[in-house]
């Protein structure tokens, strides 16, 4: 495994065996704000595994491009591992937990509305920027898939367990085993909780904390012991 520190990390889209480019807010940040100039290492990810030292062989008005030099592979150890956040009626709170799993190796989010949802909106878009942020940040290399679905009733169509977290569970999470080759779905409940009929849906019961805990704090909470 290779490790980084210290660096800025960026990331390209358009990484190819001959070359790579970066245009938008990286390159402004290495060109304008880094004040980065041709001849530079910078090191790179594609968001999928792995980073790149890079050498910058041009830099035009609004992109640049660089070659790599050196290739670092990093593994998903939590490839399987779904988390399933419903919308949150704060958005800083709901932002929040997807920055803090993202820099811990959450890399699969799902969101989605329940009964008792306090907030319907969809900002997709937005959550995307944060989660890229967060990846760079935390010098990461998998850019977290974000999904939205429209009720829990969806999440148990999708084939792997389904571990819905509730305080009245006996059971700790702290004590469940992950198996690499299967997928795990962790449901966290909306302010409101979920109803009696939704907690029925699901067989798989697990409670994190003898208290009661916030959405954001629970999602947090659970995904540093997932990651341990």
């Amino acid at each position: 495994m290779n490790y980084l520190s210290g660096v800025e990390l960026y990331f390209s889209e358009k990484i190819k065996e001959n070359g790579l480019s970066i245009c938008y807010d990286d390159y402004k940040h290495i060109v304008k704000v880094m004040r980065h100039s041709v001849g530079d290492d910078i090191y790179v990810t594609n968001g999928k595994g792995k980073i790149f030292l890079s050498i910058i062989k041009e830099i035009k008005k609004d992109s640049l491009t660089a070659s790599a030099k050196r290739v670092l592979q990093y593994d998903n150890k939590l490839a399987n591992v779904f988390f399933c956040i419903p919308k949150l009626k704060s958005n800083e709170r709901f932002e929040f937990a997807l920055e803090k799993c993202t820099e811990l190796g959450i890399t699969n989010f799902i969101i989605f509305d329940s009964e008792r949802a306090m907030h319907k909106s969809d900002k997709r878009e937005r959550w995307q920027k944060i989660v890229l942020a967060a990846m760079k940040q935390s010098l990461r290399s998998y850019l977290p898939n974000i999904n939205v679905i429209n009720s829990v009733n969806e999440i148990l169509k999708l084939e792997g367990r389904k571990i819905l977290l509730e305080q009245n569970s006996v059971n700790q999470i702290s004590k469940l085993k992950i198996n690499k080759n299967e997928k795990y779905y962790f449901i966290f409940g909306p302010e409101g909780g979920f109803t009696e009929e939704e907690i029925n849906l699901f067989d798989e019961k697990y409670k994190l904390a003898e208290n009661r805990l916030r959405t954001e704090t629970a999602v947090v909470k659970c995904a540093s012991i997932i990651v341990e």
